[in-house]
């Protein structure tokens, strides 16, 4: 299909030069990362922009930063730079796990982190894995005013972010753990590197004893869009990682707190089983990175 008539095209070296765009032309206006879903979107015509403004050429809202704030991650960076980097290994492996098998090659050497949270599809890898983490958006406004929210906070129903009109995500935030800390993520789909079924991440903290002293778990592939799993959560508390059965035990009576979805692809009882085999995966691999992170 083709899209309806876009009357303009700008491409910004800067983020200033981005927002007096969007400005400029209003109505209609559209950010455009790396367009792996907008331009879907825009050629089936669900949605018809006036303008793209492509984020492309801004080199400050790309790569991997640390300083003594934290880790960032510019919210142009694509998804193989974070599946190949080594700064995210332990407590941030889960952003690894996800990146390395979002679509096909061509998609991870043009898709972006920030374009798949502003987008928060309904089983997109990047919004679980940054749900479960905890990470922090750090955006700008048309005035040029700044703000951070919370993932919890910045993800909504699917489709839905908290991104007021015009604002642009600069970068994602990583957390400073307390202690030794460990993520996963692992997804299962129809197809290799397709959209998953069901995804669960998971992030672990651990106290001097080994012992779980903070769990985030989050499921994408629900109707609701990615969610997090408080009965998970609190069960875990407390547990170390040898105590396998007990682990498994308490994921598979927290699949039920969880309102799955049927359709062509799985019906609403396998996807509980698919969550219980995950979640089990994902906990027991962010038990083992946590221990083999540095104290």
């Amino acid at each position: 299909m083709y899209p309806s008539e876009i009357e303009g095209y700008v491409a910004p070296c800067t983020v200033q030069e981005a927002t007096e765009a969007f400005a400029k032309w209003g109505e209609e206006t559209h950010y455009i990362a790396g367009g792996q879903s907008l331009m879907q979107a825009v050629k089936s015509r669900m949605i018809r922009p006036r303008c793209l403004v492509d984020l492309q050429k801004i080199v400050s809202i790309r790569g991997l930063h640390e300083d003594g704030s934290g880790r960032r991650i510019g919210a142009m960076t694509r998804y193989c730079d974070i599946a190949s980097s080594r700064r995210l290994g332990g407590a941030f492996a889960a952003l690894v796990d996800a990146a390395s098998h979002v679509g096909d090659r061509q998609v991870r050497h043009r898709g972006t982190i920030g374009g798949s949270l502003c987008w928060n599809y309904i089983s997109a890898c990047m919004p679980v894995t940054n749900l479960a983490i905890g990470s922090q958006m750090s955006l700008v406004s048309l005035s040029g005013a700044t703000r951070e929210l919370g993932v919890d906070v910045f993800l909504g129903a699917p489709m839905e972010t908290s991104r007021d009109e015009g604002e642009i995500l600069l970068s994602i935030k990583l957390p400073q753990p307390a202690g030794r800390a460990g993520s996963a993520y692992r997804k299962w789909s129809l197809l290799t590197d397709g959209l998953p079924v069901i995804g669960v991440a998971a992030f672990l903290v651990l106290d001097e004893t080994d012992r779980c002293a903070l769990a985030r778990i989050a499921v994408t592939g629900l109707e609701s869009g990615p969610t997090r799993v408080p009965a998970a959560e609190r069960a875990l508390l407390g547990l170390a990682g040898s105590d396998r059965a007990e682990i498994e035990t308490l994921l598979k009576d927290s699949a039920s707190s969880l309102s799955m979805h049927s359709d062509e692809a799985g019906d609403a009882e396998y996807r509980k089983v698919l969550f219980r085999q995950l979640s089990l995966e994902v906990v027991t691999m962010a038990f083992d990175r946590a221990l083999g992170s540095k104290k």
